[in-house]
Formats: structure tokens, C-alpha cells, sequence
């Protein structure tokens, strides 16, 4: 028999609350400089949607980098940002909505992409984010994803790969398949900030398209 699963926060304060703590509880792993490195930060940023916490997902814009792809609100990090910096920054230039260095929860763990980027996902539940205002030259259109779906035993499969190992497919919705470096941050958070289990994801496979 298995464990049941934690309750899931139901308020944005609960949600607060419960992430602060588990993140609190959780050392992030950090992917050291090198030479010729990037580094960028991302924002899992939680907010009410139609009356529930929801995660906010992106779909790319179709021309520049990730064109087309599931993401999270995030980019590079500019000249002497840190990278909770770079999250916040991107998180107002490209959806719009603003967030502050105390409103951070946590982190989870550097997750180095195939595309020779180190991505930092910050955790973020905002209390007066303002309203969406989407930037059409880096987002084609925004989406809503429940804890409740983000927790749900059939949302994470994994997949057998020819040359050997897994591919992790984030199944948020039947038209919804969210593949890593995106599927995997969603995962640990998953993990980690909902069902409280220690979860680590550096070296999760990740399709060749997000090279690029």
C-alpha cells in the first residue's frame, strides 16, 4: 500500500506558508561558474486562478530563443544581477507582473540545460503581482496549471528512450506535454513544495530541440 499524499495547500496563504518551509528545509544545489558558462533564472510563480493556487506556464513566442516552447517566466542574467535578480526582472518584462525580493519562497536546485545555460528556478507567490500584460515579442500565450493537476499521480510519465534511460513527460493536460529542462523545474517543485519528498533532477534527460 502506498503512502496517501500530503493535503495540498487550498489558499495562496496556505500555499505560502507550507512552501517557505519545505524550501527552507531544502539545500538547493548550485552549478558552479565555469568559463563560457550562462546562467539565467526562472520564476515558478504561484498565483490564484479561478479560485485555486496555479502555477503560471508560457508558450514561447515563435521566433528567438525557445521558439514555440513551454517555459517558464525567466531569462539570461544581465551584467551583475544575481539570478533571483534576472527571475524578477523577467518575470515583470515579459508577463508583466511584479514580485519582490521578499516575496521569494525558495529556490530548487540549478538545473544545467542542454542549451549550456545554468537555469536557477526561484520559487515566487506574489501578493499584488498587478494584472497580466503579456510581451508579444517573447510570449505567445499564458496558462494556468493547478497545484491539484501539478500533484496528480498521472502527471509525470517516463518515458523508455531507445539509447537507453528515461524521458520525463509532464502530462499537464492531454494537449499539455511539458519535457525538461521546463517539465523537470515543474517536477522538483512537484516533489519537493507539494508532496514534501527530497527529489533531485541534474542529470534528467532532455529532448535534442531544446538545445536551441
Amino acid at each position: 500500500m502506498t503512502d496517501p499524499l500530503p493535503a495540498l495547500p487550498v489558499t495562496l496563504a496556505s500555499f505560502r506558508e507550507v512552501a517557505a518551509a519545505r524550501l527552507g528545509a531544502f539545500a538547493h544545489t548550485t552549478v558552479p561558474d565555469s568559463p563560457g558558462s550562462r546562467r539565467a533564472g526562472v520564476v515558478v510563480c504561484v498565483v490564484e486562478h479561478e479560485g485555486v493556487p496555479s502555477v503560471i506556464l508560457i508558450k514561447r513566442a515563435d521566433r528567438g530563443r525557445n521558439a514555440g516552447q513551454w517555459g517558464l517566466p525567466g531569462g539570461r542574467m544581465d551584467e551583475g544581477e544575481t539570478p533571483v535578480e534576472a527571475a524578477l526582472r523577467e518575470l515583470e518584462e515579459e508577463l508583466g507582473l511584479r514580485a519582490g525580493p521578499s516575496e521569494v519562497l525558495g529556490r530548487l536546485d540549478d538545473f544545467p540545460a542542454a542549451s549550456g545555460f545554468s537555469i536557477t528556478p526561484v520559487v515566487v507567490a506574489p501578493a499584488e503581482p498587478g494584472p497580466l500584460r503579456p510581451s508579444p515579442a517573447e510570449v505567445h500565450s499564458v496558462h494556468h496549471v493547478s497545484l491539484a493537476r501539478l500533484a496528480a499521480g498521472d502527471t509525470p510519465r517516463w518515458v523508455p528512450q531507445i539509447g537507453g534511460g528515461r524521458l520525463l513527460q509532464m502530462r499537464l493536460r492531454s494537449d499539455w506535454v511539458v519535457h525538461p529542462p521546463t517539465g523537470a523545474m515543474l517536477w522538483q517543485f512537484r516533489e519537493v513544495v507539494l508532496l514534501g519528498r527530497e527529489a533531485r533532477v541534474a542529470g534528467f534527460l532532455q529532448p535534442d530541440w531544446t538545445r536551441y
